[in-house]
């Protein structure tokens, strides 16, 4: 029985990030589908359909366009994640030697890991010019 405690951690750890992930994603489908569903009912029963029913399958069409506004804040959220794991490297890093402390070390790996998202941040806020798209 105790071969198995491991084993279901495991299973449950990456089983809620599963959940946490599809799961609303399953839920948001569904529900279109239903609104779908609907519209496609009152439509073969000849029934006008109403301006809010219209007005809103036409904002969740745009909602999830790119815009300047999205970008820009994207980026800047990736160059936040950057900077925070290039300042845990220096922290980290940082050594305790005769009684105080040593200087950063600069050749640790973490730093070219915060290069990863630094530079998917820069790429959003030049998208962000070019996209002409606006809020």
């Amino acid at each position: 029985m105790e071969d198995f405690i491991p084993l279901f951690a495991i299973f449950a750890v990456f089983g809620t990030i599963t959940a946490i992930v599809i799961g609303p994603t399953y839920l948001k489908s569904k529900e279109r589908r239903e609104m779908q569903a609907t519209v496609r009912a009152a439509i073969d029963k000849g029934q006008p359909l109403p301006p809010e029913v219209i007005e809103a399958l036409g904002k969740e069409a745009t909602k999830n366009l790119p815009s300047r506004t999205r970008d820009i804040r994207r980026g800047i959220i990736w160059l936040a994640v950057g900077v925070g794991i290039a300042a845990f490297s220096l922290i980290n890093d940082m050594t305790w030697e005769r009684g105080e402390w040593g200087g950063p070390d600069f050749g640790g790996g973490m730093l070219g890991i915060a290069a990863i998202p630094i530079t998917i941040g820069l790429a959003f806020i030049v998208l962000s010019f070019f996209n002409k798209n606006r809020d």
